[in-house]
């Protein structure tokens, strides 16, 4: 027979079908064995009967173990007290491999799961996170493909910073001195001339010392940048591609969402518009509402953006944060020059933030004096200031960090588990 996926087999209802993966539990007595075989799609209940097995196969059946593989053959039928709410009887078994004993049991603390994440990946709950992963990436390419961006791979390996020279992982490169990147940026605004709308999808680095369950050293970027695009035309795309990946993650993943707890009809209702406020008068709303006063011109911490995100069901847009603690290539607002033209987005549950994007400066002037102020030599940037003097136009992008989005559509506790194999200051291994 033909092989197919339990979920396949199951939608089939009645019948002999052929499956193969992986035992996920197993029980029984000398006489009956009943085996849960897990593949990518779904689980479901095995049932092994000794009168059906000569002596021989019976013995290497009694053998199987916790993520033994197996070809199995047999009917399904319909039963509401197994796992799926069906089982197959089976007839014929095929065993690919015994497997030893394995080490992980229900007991084992998170960080042996860590050191062991090339077996924990196997969990049917990481493997629902790695599924809504897929589906979020595609989710944002695909948005952008449809108001005809470009896709455009970067260098990972850089001569200079983007985001703080203070969080760069420094690399040899033959003979000179490099560093890992930390996002696209600066490239996609060399390319935006000649292609306009750019999107990517890259992994970044960040040296940040820092044990957060929201950190991590190496996590992946999902970034776009455009041309003749002010701050509002920005925030209102980021907010129509955040909606669209959590209705495709709704569409797609509404069985990995139940598996993981997530409430789906609380997800169907991220919808534009997305509540937006400044950064003053986030300020205010932490003053009235929590009791905090924030001086102004301070970065909102992890603790203020919680206490701000708890008043809004949807994720919020905070602009306006002050000039003097943001990247050099934000620029000034025109009508506040104490602010510049930048927005977070912040995700609601205690997320944080998940998308940060602004405006480009375009005054040459303006970045320099900014590069300075940040212990930058101007000659390391000599590059990125060419494409401000040869037809320099208005311009603007974000940065949307993929793990941040699965872990909030995951409801997960840390953004450890939305990626397969967290980087983080402890840990580079496996």
């Amino acid at each position: 027979m033909q092989f197919i996926s339990i979920n396949e087999a199951i939608k089939t209802g009645s019948g002999k079908v052929a499956i193969r993966g992986w035992v996920y539990r197993e029980r029984g007595s000398n006489v009956i064995k009943f085996i849960v075989l897990r593949d990518s799609s779904n689980v479901i209940q095995c049932v092994l009967e000794k009168n059906k097995f000569s002596d021989e196969e019976w013995k290497k059946i009694d053998k199987t173990s916790i993520e033994s593989s197996l070809e199995i053959e047999g009917n399904i039928v319909k039963d509401e007290r197994a796992p799926s709410g069906y089982e197959i009887k089976v007839d014929k078994v095929n065993i690919i491999q015994i497997a030893e004993k394995f080490p992980i049991t229900k007991d084992a603390s998170p960080e042996f799961l860590l050191d062991v994440r090339h077996l924990a990946l196997r969990s049917r709950n990481l493997s629902a996170v790695m599924k809504i992963r897929s589906t979020v990436m595609n989710a944002f390419r695909e948005f952008y493909y449809k108001q005809g961006y470009y896709e455009m791979a970067p260098p990972i390996i850089t001569p200079n910073a983007c985001e703080g020279k203070m969080t760069l992982f420094e690399v040899k490169y033959y003979k000179n001195k490099t560093y890992l990147t930390q996002s696209w940026q600066l490239y996609a605004e060399a390319a935006i001339f000649a292609l306009e709308k750019l999107f990517c999808i890259s992994p970044c680095f960040r040296a940040e010392k820092s044990r957060t369950s929201r950190h991590l050293s190496e996590f992946w970027m999902a970034e776009m940048e455009c041309v003749w695009m002010g701050l509002d035309d920005l925030a209102k795309s980021a907010g129509e591609c955040v909606e669209y990946i959590v209705q495709e993650v709704v569409k797609n993943n509404s069985d990995e969402l139940k598996l993981l707890g997530q409430d789906i009809e609380k997800l169907k209702k991220i919808r534009m518009p997305f509540p937006r406020i400044t950064y003053t008068e986030a300020l205010e709303l932490l003053k009235e509402k929590e009791g905090i006063k924030i001086k102004w011109g301070k970065d909102l911490r992890t603790v203020e953006e919680d206490l701000i995100t708890k008043h809004f069901d949807k994720p919020v847009i905070v602009t306006n944060y002050p000039k003097e603690i943001m990247a050099f290539y934000k620029p000034r607002d025109p009508r506040d020059s104490k602010t510049a033209l930048c927005f977070d987005m912040l995700a609601p549950e205690s997320y944080g933030e998940i998308i940060g994007g602004s405006q480009r400066d375009i005054n040459i002037e303006e970045l320099k004096k900014a590069l300075k102020e940040q212990g930058e030599k101007i000659e390391n940037y000599e590059w990125y200031l060419d494409t401000r003097r040869y037809g320099s136009v208005p311009h603007s992008g974000y940065g949307l960090g993929v793990e941040r989005v699965v872990s909030w559509l995951c409801k997960l506790d840390s953004i450890r588990d939305a990626i397969p194999f967290p980087r983080t200051m402890v840990r580079w291994k496996p």
